[in-house]
């Protein structure tokens, strides 16, 4: 898994000076502090930080979850904190993935069922068989939830986020609520996910063990990124000390 020289790559977010305030009352908490940092095309990245440090809020604002206090946020170029609500929408549905701790799938429904939400309001999507099969449940697609171990249901989760084809994969603590083994296979599957889809892949952590796999490692340390680090080797999931 050696990374693709910088050269190769350009950027598809450009992230300058982005500051984000909450207000509760007459207490101010400032969450980001003037956040400076390049996602390149195709790349997989690593946020790593203490719960507290920025991390999710940069994600949300990534993923037009969230709007910035001040800064800019740039997605190929088209200026995400000017963009309208709609614009917003429309970017979420066409361009990004989401996965998150909690695999929020329904459990009234099958693991192709859930995918299959997404397929059908998705413009260009794979079919839910195919997105199954891509994270290593092929096998499992007529399942329901409560038939699946916790690290299934996060691969389903995330099969449901791949499955719209998205440029961008923004996934906050997705081996948060796993054991090790499990934890493994999660990202193993975000792994052949990153390298056979080119989607831009963005993993927000607290496991520092996790950094290695990255082509790119952001360490967040309050509100602020204390360092970028660029593996020029890195190592399969398999290898990961938890």
């Amino acid at each position: 898994m050696e990374p693709e020289p910088a050269s190769k790559t350009s950027a598809i977010f450009e992230i300058t000076g982005v500051t984000k305030i909450y207000q509760t009352g007459e207490v101010e908490v400032r969450a980001l502090n003037g956040v400076e940092l390049k996602l390149q095309r195709g790349e997989m990245a690593v946020l790593l930080g203490p719960s507290g440090s920025g991390k999710s809020t940069l994600l949300n604002i990534i993923g037009g979850l969230d709007r910035p206090t001040s800064g800019s946020v740039k997605f190929k170029g088209e200026e995400l904190a000017a963009a309208s609500d709609r614009e917003l929408t429309l970017y979420r549905r066409n361009h990004v993935g989401f996965v998150f701790q909690f695999y929020n799938l329904i459990p009234s429904l099958t693991a192709w069922e859930n995918v299959a939400l997404i397929t059908e309001v998705a413009t260009s999507p794979m079919s839910p068989a195919d997105a199954l099969a891509l994270v290593g449940l092929e096998n499992r697609m007529h399942h329901f939830p409560a038939q699946l171990s916790g690290g299934e249901q996060q691969r389903v989760a995330i099969a449901r986020a791949i499955a719209k084809r998205p440029e961008v994969l923004l996934c906050d603590e997705p081996t948060g609520a796993l054991d090790s083994a499990t934890g493994i296979i999660v990202l193993e599957a975000l792994a052949r996910v990153n390298a056979e889809t080119g989607a831009t892949t963005a993993i927000i952590t607290h496991n520092a063990g996790i950094r290695k796999i990255a082509h790119r490692v952001y360490s967040f340390l309050d509100g602020r990124i204390a360092s970028c680090v660029v593996n020029e080797v890195r190592i399969q999931p398999s290898e990961v000390s938890w």
